[in-house]
């Protein structure tokens, strides 16, 4: 079972029109963060490390529609902070539905089961359930026991309602491949419609900066995996062929970050999903500002060790459009698993990190502060 064939059509002909018209860079999918409130506070991320101030911020019903509108992606993922603290969320995600496009929203399911009830199915919109492995795996993740039962509970309630039902899995360094390759099996019974897996995200801001992934050891982690499932046949993925090709140390690609353009409460982040070193308040500074050329692997520090998929996988889907052939010879004899790793980008010409993130966090604060006096004064003469 995989996502609907259209879904995988129209993205494929957004792509192919893209690439066909020799637009060198576009988007694929908008990851929206409305907010950074979360009710778990995971050691891998450190979104709820913010000031009260920050994780108070939302974005409203009209600038999730306006981000969509400036970017024109035809699918958008919404994570956060945990998106079902968003009063609004239902709202967006019928005005994303309504404009037709397709709708990913990420939760760590501890809310669905209470607000389920709040959305509707359609083949437009999938729930994305947060688990990195099995019970325990999962629970240690996440830093609280019990989690993992209650989202596998969340997904065969979905599922029973007839929703459309992936999990997004974020692996880390030290996981065991064998109780990995189970627990995509168990998985596969539950009906899922899709795993999108990938290594561990580096946020700065994570209390715990020892378990990400390196290049060498995601490669191998990933080749152990994926000949426990035949290539990776075995299991339905949401994603490239060629992207858990390219995670098994098949294929050396460079990141393409403005395919998945970022919007959080900040603006749209600068350069990518997981780097906040400046914010634009438009798409389209965002995209003619950038300096993209000083980013990427071989090119700055903080980037050598990814591979994550918000940086990734639509170089993949670029390459799968250009080289259909490729594609489908990974799609027929899976991921190899066996012989040497293509050669790397070299690391030797990288420029040294530049650790800018806190500047931001502080201009944001000084941002709301501003304007809190003139809020006071508003809600007290109404």
């Amino acid at each position: 079972m995989g996502l609907p064939l259209f879904q995988t059509a129209r993205i494929g002909a957004y792509v192919a029109k893209q690439h066909l018209s020799g637009r060198k860079r576009y988007p694929i999918v908008l990851m929206l963060e409305p907010l950074y409130r979360c009710n778990l506070a995971c050691a891998g991320c450190g979104k709820i490390d913010y000031p009260d101030e920050i994780l108070n911020q939302r974005l409203s019903y009209e600038q999730c529609m306006e981000a969509m509108d400036e970017c024109g992606a035809p699918a958008v993922s919404i994570a956060g902070g945990e998106p079902l603290l968003h009063r609004d969320m239902p709202r967006i995600v019928e005005g994303y539905i309504a404009k037709k496009k397709f709708v990913i929203l990420c939760t760590n399911a501890l809310l669905l089961t209470k607000k389920i009830d709040d959305y509707k199915p359609s083949p437009y919109f999938t729930w994305s359930i947060h688990l990195d492995g099995d019970k325990e795996m999962h629970d240690k993740s996440v830093c609280l026991d019990g989690v993992y039962e209650k989202a596998v509970e969340a997904i065969k309630l979905a599922k029973s309602k007839g929703f459309l039902v992936q999990i997004n899995c974020t692996l880390f360094d030290g996981v065991d491949p064998e109780r990995v390759a189970r627990f995509f099996d168990y998985m596969n019974e539950l009906g899922l419609n899709g795993i999108t897996v990938s290594p561990g995200y580096s946020y700065e801001r994570a209390p715990d900066q020892e378990h990400f992934l390196n290049r060498d050891k995601t490669k191998t982690l990933f080749r152990e995996i994926l000949k426990r499932g035949d290539g990776g046949k075995k299991w339905s993925f949401t994603q490239s062929g060629l992207f858990l090709d390219f995670l098994a140390g098949n294929q050396a690609y460079e990141c393409t970050p403005w395919s998945m353009p970022l919007r959080s409460v900040f603006g749209w982040q600068k350069p990518c999903y997981l780097l906040g070193e400046g914010y634009a308040k438009t798409f389209k500074e965002l995209m003619e500002d950038t300096a993209w050329d000083d980013y990427g692997v071989g090119k700055y520090e903080k980037c050598a060790d990814c591979m994550v998929h918000c940086g990734f996988e639509g170089s993949a889907v670029a390459d799968g459009v250009k080289n259909p052939l490729k594609l489908l010879a990974v799609s027929a004899l899976g991921v190899k698993t066996e012989g040497p790793f293509v050669p790397d980008i070299p690391l030797t010409n990288q420029r040294p990190a530049d650790y800018v993130f806190s500047d931001h966090v502080e201009k944001k604060l000084v941002e709301i502060r501003a304007t809190q006096p003139r809020a006071k004064k508003v809600a007290a003469t109404t």
